[in-house]
């Protein structure tokens, strides 16, 4: 239980990241919402796409994932949101650093920026939020197993005629009272021959 809450947190602070790292700066003062899909896999451009049409939209569908996989307590789906983000981050990295020649880091506006740090780190929370959750398999198997002992003052109903040291021997038998077979009708003890002599 706890496991899951510590889990579900960091999923939705590695998910809240993720979607807002296109809205920082990622590289040379140019925020991540200008940087187009396609040129993801087609080079980097100068252009500029549209909200929806940029790395928004993996970054948004990520967070879709997480979302689900939290309401639906599924490790995989959390950790296809991390593989998700941090996918797209290093493809972004490998097209940029093509066209740029390399890659630097710098203070100054100049060379990566707090959206890709954003985007990182949102990643790796929601892979660390995966591993650190349970999941529904071992909630079903908590559910599942049988208790050891069994309650107190619970008495099995094959015992309710014993007592602490066995059956009581005054009690009834498992074929005595009504509709009993071990004795005929009419069947009666003859008295013995010394009941006999003592009665006279």
């Amino acid at each position: 239980m706890i496991r899951n809450v510590i889990g579900s947190i960091l999923a939705l602070i590695g998910a809240t990241a993720a979607v807002w790292s296109p809205f920082r700066v990622w590289y040379d003062g140019r925020h991540g919402s200008d940087y187009r899909i396609q040129d993801l896999f087609g080079g980097i451009t100068s252009n500029d796409g549209g909200l929806f049409t940029s790395v928004l939209l993996p970054m948004a569908f990520a967070a879709l994932l997480t979302l689900i996989g939290l309401l639906l307590r599924s490790r995989l789906l959390v950790a296809l949101a991390g593989v998700v983000v941090l996918g797209f981050t290093v493809l972004w990295m490998v097209r940029q650093g093509q066209a740029a020649g390399s890659l630097t880091a710098g203070g100054d506006g100049d060379g990566l920026g707090l959206g890709v740090a954003l985007a990182f780190g949102g990643g790796v929370l929601l892979l660390l939020a995966a591993a650190l959750m349970s999941g529904r398999r071992a909630l079903r198997r908590r559910r599942e197993e049988p208790y050891d002992e069994e309650p107190p003052g619970h008495v099995p109903a094959a015992a309710d005629d014993w007592g602490p040291y066995g059956r009581d021997p005054n009690g009834p038998g498992p074929y005595q009272g009504e509709g009993r077979y071990d004795a005929r009708p009419g069947d009666e003890e003859e008295p013995t021959r010394h009941s006999r002599f003592r009665r006279h």
